[in-house]
């Protein structure tokens, strides 16, 4: 029995902690990597399923989408479920439906947001450590806000991360940045945008901290992104950091994106 060719899109959720990034690598374990080998042993016979985005060593997802073609000759459900036996337990697909035959999880994306967790503590807790950065001496409170709402609109962010392509663009369109303290006392930075310069999120995370700690002040990180002032130097760890959501438009605005992908010579995601 076999089915007709048909385009799926999946949502997957991963812990980053051993895997080598999400695009596929030679001789290393990534999240593309396995993907592809547990849908080969479902009779799946592509050159390479297609990511939103790409995420770095040890950063983890709750919301990264892929795509692929595949014949299947019996429900959704099934195949959900047939995908998630394969996958390796770091890795699960959290749900599956069929998309346009031209559907691309990159290309179509209107909106990328990421989550980073942190906490304030003076000695280690291993646990807690695997998905969150321990941050000491502890952040003020009243810092964090003020600096995060700097970032909202459309700006230069070259000196928050570095463009995707050699000639590509480092302007990026920022709605939502925001800190928020859960009951436990973890601080979760919140930002989304129309994409990412490489280690982007990484790098506002770290200047913010560092300003929340006296390291530099909010006047110059506001300077910063007219690159009339100097950051301290640093990235955020890879470990604290996860893809929660990948949104898409109208059709419409999907076909606009994919012109000025094409334009700005196909930005990749990052992180």
């Amino acid at each position: 029995m076999t089915g007709t060719m048909a385009r799926y899109k999946v949502i997957l959720a991963y812990d980053g902690s051993e895997f080598a990034g999400s695009q596929r690598q030679a001789n290393k374990r990534t999240v593309q990597g396995e993907l592809e080998k547990s849908l080969r042993k479902l009779g799946w016979a592509g050159k390479s399923v297609i990511m939103a985005g790409r995420t770095d060593t040890g950063v983890h997802a709750t919301g990264q989408v892929a795509a692929f073609d595949l014949e299947w000759a019996h429900t959704n459900e099934q195949l959900l479920k047939a995908l998630n036996a394969q996958l390796p337990l770091d890795l699960a697909v959290k749900s599956l439906s069929e998309a346009p035959g031209d559907f691309h999880p990159r290309f179509d994306a209107s909106s990328r947001e990421y989550r980073y967790r942190l906490f304030c503590e003076p000695t280690r807790d291993p646990l807690r450590e695997k998905f969150a950065w321990r941050v000491w001496p502890a952040v003020d409170e009243q810092a964090l806000q003020p600096t995060a709402a700097i970032f909202i609109g459309t700006h230069d962010f070259s000196s928050f991360g570095s463009p995707t392509t050699p000639k590509g663009t480092t302007v990026r369109t920022v709605t939502k940045a925001e800190w928020r303290k859960m009951p436990d006392g973890e601080w979760q930075f919140e930002v989304r945008a129309d994409a990412f310069l490489y280690r982007m999120v990484r790098r506002l995370v770290f200047v913010q901290v560092s300003t929340a700690q006296g390291k530099c002040s909010v006047e110059e990180v506001r300077s910063a992104l007219q690159k009339q002032a100097k950051l301290p130097a640093g990235l955020a760890p890879a470990h604290g950091l996860a893809l929660v959501e990948v949104k898409y438009g109208s059709h419409e605005k999907i076909m606009k994106r994919r012109d000025e992908s094409a334009t700005e010579d196909v930005l990749s995601e990052s992180r």
